[in-house]
């Protein structure tokens, strides 16, 4: 083999070590596929006039992509819900709401996971602001540390694969799939795990009430009273995210409307709220600034990269491998979902799907499940979407390298320890690949109402 064939493989080995030098992923991104385009020159492999395709690369992953008009809104929308404060409301609300629960605080926090999913955008940041939110209240109440820990680690972790987390957004793109049958396709599987966390939050508090001890019942406060106030810190967040979600699925306006208005809806909460100053105003433009400038820079930077990569047919490379490897299909799906979820433990969804997704999913969809999903071949790749979904999810999730868990152990007040974090997750993790396994055996989980959208 000649040198040119050996760089493929050099790409991805510098991109693997850089990324763990703590150097921006974009400018790693970017800085690998200039410097072995430049390495391709010199050899005599690479056209100079190449380089002259990278702008023309980086216009056409923009023009056309419903991605860069969308998620900016989606992002300044879950921002203005954090900072008008609702989110403290709806979790003290939500817990008065089941507060006859054992364990009530935990399944608070999961139901608020499940609502504040427009927020969800990058695990990191939920995670972190659920902590914040939740952890030091959890802990006034005398909930164990681990207990407490792993519930606020698997709400953060809860929205990304609901929407209209803009994860789903990336994967309808990439995978060529409509909003509303890839926004319904999670729904049931998403809706089914957090159930089941709710089930363990319970259980867990029942057989071993020191975990999460109830709080005593104040007689001055009616239950009619905490239903009521929970009500009005629910219903203006629901009702925002109901329209946002109907409107797509619906399909009563595209996607960019839909998060337009999800955005001005937003502001319309925090000016209810009394936060439309200055400060707050500032607070939620520089987030979303910032946060889509990093996601934005990630996609270009990725364009950058896989220019060469493809160019030095590090795809075909790559597909080649995993086809020697003579697997059935079932067993180049568990493989490929191994990978992804061996990748979910060191860095976030975003590059996984720019970067990992387009090499691996011309062998997914090579695949053939038809018979298994049934309903016709065009669900095969939604199925397959929130298998990405859900194993990505999982990762976030898993010890010792699980990317949510050092999130919430930062955000966490000093006395939770990263032990505490694992302790808390294990069981969790268990019932997340339980559910992993029910879509995988059962895919109707996951088809059954896309396919009555896509009628």
């Amino acid at each position: 083999m000649e040198l040119v064939d050996y760089i493929p493989a050099m790409m991805v080995a510098t991109l693997a070590v850089m990324l763990f030098t703590g150097y921006p992923v974009a400018f790693v991104l970017a800085g690998v596929g200039v410097l072995f385009a430049g390495l391709g020159v010199l050899i005599g492999e690479f056209p100079m006039v190449a380089f002259f395709n990278i702008p023309a690369r980086l216009w056409g992953s923009i023009n056309g992509s419903m991605i860069f008009p969308t998620v900016p809104m989606l992002i300044f929308m879950g921002v203005a819900l954090e900072k008008s404060g609702v989110a403290q409301e709806m979790l003290l609300g939500l817990q008065g709401m089941v507060r006859r629960l054992p364990g009530s605080m935990a399944v608070a926090m999961t139901v608020l996971g499940v609502l504040l999913a427009p927020s969800a955008g990058l695990v990191g940041a939920s995670v972190a602001t659920l902590a914040l939110i939740g952890l030091p209240t959890m802990l006034a109440q005398g909930y164990r540390r681990s207990y407490s820990v792993g519930s606020v680690a698997a709400a953060g972790t809860l929205g990304i694969i609901l929407p209209p987390g803009i994860m789903l957004f990336f994967l309808s793109d990439l995978m060529r799939i409509s909003m509303g049958p890839i926004f319904v396709s999670t729904l049931v599987p998403g809706l089914l795990l957090a159930l089941l966390f709710i089930v363990y939050y319970i259980a867990r508090a029942i057989v071993d009430p020191a975990t999460a001890p109830r709080q005593p019942r104040d007689p001055k406060v009616r239950y009619r009273d905490v239903l009521l106030s929970a009500a009005r810190g629910l219903t203006l967040p629901v009702l925002l995210i109901a329209a946002v979600l109907g409107s797509i699925i619906g399909g009563i306006a595209t996607p960019v409307q839909s998060a337009a208005v999800g955005a001005a809806g937003g502001l319309v909460i925090m000016h209810l709220r009394g936060r439309t100053t200055r400060k707050y105003l500032h607070e939620v433009i520089v987030t979303t600034a910032t946060t889509c400038s990093m996601v934005f820079l990630i996609i270009l930077a990725a364009s950058v990269f896989s220019y060469p990569f493809n160019y030095f047919e590090g795809g075909g490379q790559i597909r080649d491998f995993l086809l020697g490897l003579a697997l059935d299909d079932w067993g180049m799906l568990l493989t490929v979902l191994g990978i992804i979820f061996i990748l979910g433990f060191f860095i976030d969804w975003i590059e996984i799907t720019v970067i990992v997704l387009p090499l691996l999913l011309p062998i997914l969809l090579g695949l053939d499940f038809t018979d298994h999903v049934g309903g016709g071949k065009n669900l095969v790749p939604i199925w397959l979407a929130v298998q990405i979904a859900l194993v990505l999810q999982s990762s976030f999730m898993t010890p010792p390298f699980g990317f949510s868990l050092f999130f919430a152990k930062g955000a966490a007040p000093p006395e939770v320890t990263l032990a505490d974090t694992y302790r808390g997750v294990v069981p969790l993790v268990m019932v997340q690949a339980m559910v992993v396994g029910l879509v995988l055996a059962f895919p109707g989980l996951a088809v059954w109402l896309p396919s009555l959208v896509m009628k």
